[in-house]
């Protein structure tokens, strides 16, 4: 082996990075990741390179993967959302299992035009934009779930042509939940051929374990295909996601790559064997306990919204969410607390390591935060009404 030699320059860079990503983490609650995680049982891994190229029930002539572990992994997924012929992949994130539903939507029928709500992920206009798909935007309800009459009238509009509709297990903004089964019967009362996939990057792995919540069935609904991101609620220090479909839909585009002994079924070539470690452990340490978690995040997202609704900031919490809407503050609060912002408004994704008690601290950042600006905006008026006494 190569000499590993470190310089001091070196060693200060990283310390100053770590201690940079030590601080920031602490005020991390704007966006939707589970920071409350612990793979230290996994590092020894991490000195050895694991590519799970190609298919994932394809060993193939690279033996340097954990396709196993990725197998078992999507099987646990393909359980809690009753798929029984059921083939998927471990995905970057939750932007390539949306480019990779709807573009299997497209290759089974390339006449399709992609449906869209105006609260939808970012990436799944891009989807349309990279697969030159004609792609229609439906407005949104104010609490950011799809407007169902709007679909129903462009639906109709293009009868001749097949749907792709994306529904949204919690939008970005908002976390609104869309309505599957309200969908289906749009659809099939206009007469349209479909396919549907669900974007369910935080609530695909909230809505299954919250009693009362609409179910995600394979096998009650005609859905195509569901994306997850593994690094939200999960909790990753690497980012990736899930992608779950019917196995007889990939059997049709599916092709054979004798350079690597498999079938060319996913949209990368090369994927990372660690994050299927990474799962893996997860779901064996975690999935009997996962109930647990999301019924601490709902507590503590209702916390949240009525102390941010005693201090008047307008809050708004779907059911089945934990992200809450409020009132924006000030840039240097946002900015401090990582909050993410849409016009006049902010969001605090209430995940596993936001306690009650960092919810107090930020509640009392921002009543300070807004004692000050009421303060400077009297003083700018007490020098305004000076000057024109002045006058």
């Amino acid at each position: 082996m190569f000499p590993r030699l470190v310089d001091k320059n070196t060693s200060v860079i990283l310390k100053r990075l770590q201690q940079h990503l030590a601080k920031s983490t602490k005020l991390s609650i704007g966006y939707p990741a589970n920071l409350d995680f612990d793979y230290a049982l996994l590092l020894p891994f991490f000195q050895y390179y694991l590519n799970n190229v190609g298919d994932p029930f394809v060993e193939g002539n690279f033996a340097l993967h954990s396709k196993e572990f990725e197998r078992q992994s999507i099987k646990w997924f393909a359980q809690l959302y009753e798929l029984e012929e059921y083939w998927g992949y471990l995905t970057s994130g939750g932007t390539e299992g949306n480019l990779y539903g709807i573009f299997l939507g497209r290759e089974l029928n390339p006449d399709a035009i992609l449906y869209s709500s105006n609260d939808t992920h970012y990436s799944v206009a891009k989807a349309a934009r990279l697969l030159k798909i004609p792609h229609v935007v439906i407005c949104s309800q104010f609490n950011g779930e799809i407007n169902y009459e709007h679909l129903e009238y462009e639906l109709s509009q293009r009868k001749h042509q097949s749907a792709i509709i994306n529904i949204n297990l919690g939008t970005t903004m908002k976390g609104a939940v869309d309505n599957i089964e309200r969908i289906i019967e749009i659809v099939e009362k206009v007469g349209v051929r479909y396919y549907i996939h669900c974007d369910g990057a935080l609530g695909g792995m909230l809505i299954p374990f919250i009693r009362g919540a609409p179910k995600i069935s394979f096998r009650d609904y005609p859905i195509g295909s569901i994306s997850v991101s593994g690094h939200k609620f999960i909790g990753s220090p690497i980012t990736y996601g899930i992608v779950l479909t019917r196995q007889p839909y990939v059997n049709k585009i599916e092709t054979s790559v004798e350079y690597i002994g498999s079938q060319d079924t996913t949209i990368l070539g090369s994927r990372s064997g660690i994050a299927a470690l990474l799962l893996w452990y997860a779901i064996q340490t975690r999935s009997q306990h996962f109930r647990k978690e999301v019924a601490s995040c709902l507590e503590n997202a209702r916390y949240l919204r009525d102390r941010l609704q005693e201090k008047n900031y307008h809050p708004l919490l779907n059911d089945f969410s934990i992200t809450v809407v409020f009132d924006k503050p000030e840039i240097e609060l946002c900015r401090k607390w990582q909050l993410a912002t849409e016009e006049n408004f902010a969001h605090v994704v209430v995940m596993q390591h936001i306690s009650t008690q960092k919810i107090d601290l930020f509640i009392q950042n921002l009543l300070v935060n807004k004692e000050i600006e009421n303060e400077k905006f009297l003083t700018g008026n007490r020098k305004t009404m000076c000057v024109i006494n002045c006058v």
